[in-house]
């Protein structure tokens, strides 16, 4: 490094210099501030917000919350150049027909296959036909008053930031905590604690696996938070469909996704790493 260098690293910054030096951390306590003193502490005297609203309510919260204090946040830490590659993220589709394909339909199918090998399928009141077009509608509706907005936070801004310092799997666990955190208040409104409980330990469980498919998403994707949504939009819409009893099998079908995917790095990396030894013995030989 060159005395220029050193000296500018350590230069006061100038006005115009971004100023928060961890948005993640701040983020997180604005966030977290918000979401336990507008839905945990009034729970705890017995008050929930109303099922009927209570959608709409999590919808502004992913919204201005989430979603909006990722975008402060990060043009308080990355500037205009940030805000734009944040903004970019939500609406880059181009990510092959492939991943299209599965980020729609693998969740569904997967879950409606545990189902019938566990014999726990049974036949929608609307059909087949219906349950479809239910399912489609669900996710169309999940992705533009939720999932696309908490993606915008969780996937957007935080996940791909830890990724570029830890990495795929640990930046997954890293997000998996507060993403749990944050939901903990909304598991305990107009239900049981010991149903909320329930609910609670799923996700912490679940959390980490939702997070790597997010996190491998992201980097095949070149940064697609709209891939990430999408299939977090699926997953919820997934986890209402009548067809399988109980509504386990989700939870079976989310691993077993993560799995596929898993193997399919290794042996896409193992194939790489064969042809570039194929490669490098060919040169030598020549």
């Amino acid at each position: 490094m060159s005395t220029t260098d050193a000296g500018t690293r350590h230069a006061v910054p100038s006005p115009t210099t971004p100023r928060l030096r961890h948005p993640i951390t701040v983020w997180l306590a604005v966030v977290m501030t918000v979401v336990y003193a507008g839905l945990g502490l009034p729970r705890l005297f017995g008050y929930s917000v109303p099922d009927p609203a209570l959608e709409t309510v999590l919808s502004i919260l992913a919204f201005v919350l989430l979603f909006g204090g990722a975008v402060g946040a990060t043009a308080l830490s990355e500037g205009r150049p940030g805000v734009l590659r944040l903004l970019s993220g939500l609406v880059r589709w181009r990510f092959g027909v492939v991943r299209w394909l599965v980020v729609l339909t693998a969740l569904p199918v997967l879950t409606l296959g545990t189902a019938a090998v566990t014999q726990t399928l049974v036949r929608p009141p609307g059909g087949w036909s219906g349950l479809a077009w239910g399912y489609l509608l669900d996710v169309l509706a999940g992705l533009l008053l939720t999932s696309l907005w908490e993606e915008g936070a969780w996937a957007g801004f935080v996940q791909t930031r830890l990724m570029r310092r830890h990495g795929l799997v640990a930046a997954a666990c890293l997000t998996a905590i507060p993403f749990t955190l944050v939901h903990i208040p909304g598991a305990f409104q107009n239900t049981t604690g010991a149903d909320a409980l329930v609910n609670i330990v799923a996700i912490a469980l679940l959390a980490p696996v939702l997070r790597y498919l997010a996190g491998v998403l992201l980097l095949d994707t070149g940064g697609s938070i709209l891939a990430v949504a999408l299939l977090h939009a699926s997953f919820n819409a997934t986890g209402h469909l009548p067809a399988a009893v109980g509504g386990w099998q989700l939870l079976v079908a989310l691993v077993v996704l993560a799995c596929l995917v898993a193997l399919h790095r290794f042996v896409r990396r193992l194939s790489r790493t064969r042809s570039s030894s194929s490669g490098r013995d060919g040169t030598a030989a020549q």
